[in-house]
């Protein structure tokens, strides 16, 4: 048996994640540590909590005499774990300095003395370029930006990870992956956001002209490429996971109200967040060498995921009735009172 720990693996990726290792490895034994925030849901891995290799542990990364005890007998750590809402860290970062960079922290520390560890894999974000211009894509040797709290705390978890590399020899290897789309993704994110909203003939809030661009990435694809990064990635390596499927988040919403036949008259164009980064875009060419690329383009990213929360309103609707609704409230309340409705030819266009 192979054992992987797995943090943060009750949120979206990690969930999904996880999944990918019970379906493709047969011999892997996963212990799944999360603490459950607002963001980590036990729905999502409701069809695996049975299963023989699958073990969940409730627990605080930050927590270090439970971390080195699930460390002791780990062959590979796959760190999910991480505030990662770029609205919630404008609200409050403590959360995001706590989890991201001292959470990451606790983890290398236990894994400096863990015997067994053959791969510690960090998974970062593209957001810790900050926005680049259009016509440019970051490679992996492109310095740092970062523009908000979040990608702030990304960034330092990232140092943390260089330098238990460099001091320790640990066998890291870290990812950036761009925008991932699709199931069992928290409500706070754009896509579920826009789909559920529509779902409920309520608005799509719209940040500024909407022409933020974003690279969709299908967590299908996300998940294989850290699969491969996990098993073949180079020790001390960063490696950009993107998809080539840029779009303005107004086109976004566009092609998700068409798609559920909705009218576009639900966009609604809010005042634009502090510090909103403008562009993302990767160049993912040293995952194309280890022989990765990505499956699904945007109509089919697009289409699986809002067939997904088409499908499964047993998974958002109480998401959406609870403490979401809440934070929807604060965080678009008065912007909304006050947004300008979408019309052919208006703002954004």
């Amino acid at each position: 048996m192979t054992t992987y720990l797995v943090t943060g693996g009750c949120g979206f990726i990690g969930s999904n994640f996880i999944r990918r290792l019970l379906a493709e490895h047969p011999d892997a034994r996963v212990i799944n540590v999360d603490k459950l925030t607002y963001a980590g849901n036990p729905a999502n891995l409701r069809d695996v909590e049975n299963d023989e290799g699958y073990r969940f542990v409730q627990g605080d990364i930050c927590d270090g005499q439970l971390v080195e005890e699930l460390m002791a007998g780990a062959d590979y750590v796959v760190n999910f774990a991480a505030e990662s809402h770029v609205d919630r860290s404008l609200m409050s970062g403590d959360d995001f300095i706590r989890t991201d960079v001292y959470g990451t922290y606790i983890l290398l520390e236990a894994a400096r003395r863990a015997l067994r560890l053959q791969r510690f894999l960090h998974v970062s974000t593209d957001e810790v370029y900050g926005q680049v211009l259009e016509g440019e894509a970051s490679v992996e040797t492109d310095s740092f930006r970062p523009r908000s709290p979040y990608s702030a705390s990304k960034v330092g978890a990232e140092m943390q990870c260089h330098a238990f590399l460099e001091t320790y020899g640990l066998p890291i290897v870290t990812a950036r992956p761009a925008n991932n789309v699709g199931p069992r993704q928290h409500l706070e994110k754009f896509v579920p956001l826009c789909v559920t909203n529509a779902l409920s003939d309520d608005p799509l809030p719209i940040y500024g002209d909407g022409r933020q661009v974003r690279d969709w990435l299908y967590v299908e694809d996300n998940c294989e490429a850290l699969d491969l990064l996990l098993h073949e990635g180079e020790t001390g390596e960063a490696y950009n996971i993107g998809a080539g499927n840029q779009r303005y988040n107004l086109e976004v919403a566009e092609a998700i109200l068409g798609l559920l036949e909705k009218p576009r008259s639900l966009i609604r164009f809010v005042e634009d967040r502090d510090g909103h980064d403008r562009r993302y875009n990767l160049n993912f060419d040293k995952m194309r060498a280890l022989g990765w690329s990505p499956r699904h383009d945007f109509d089919s990213v697009l289409h699986k995921a809002v067939g997904w929360y088409v499908a499964n309103r047993w998974w958002w609707e109480p998401v959406r009735s609870g403490q979401f609704q809440e934070y929807y409230r604060d965080q678009y309340g008065e912007r909304l009172a006050g947004s300008t409705p979408y019309s052919p030819g208006g703002a954004g266009q």
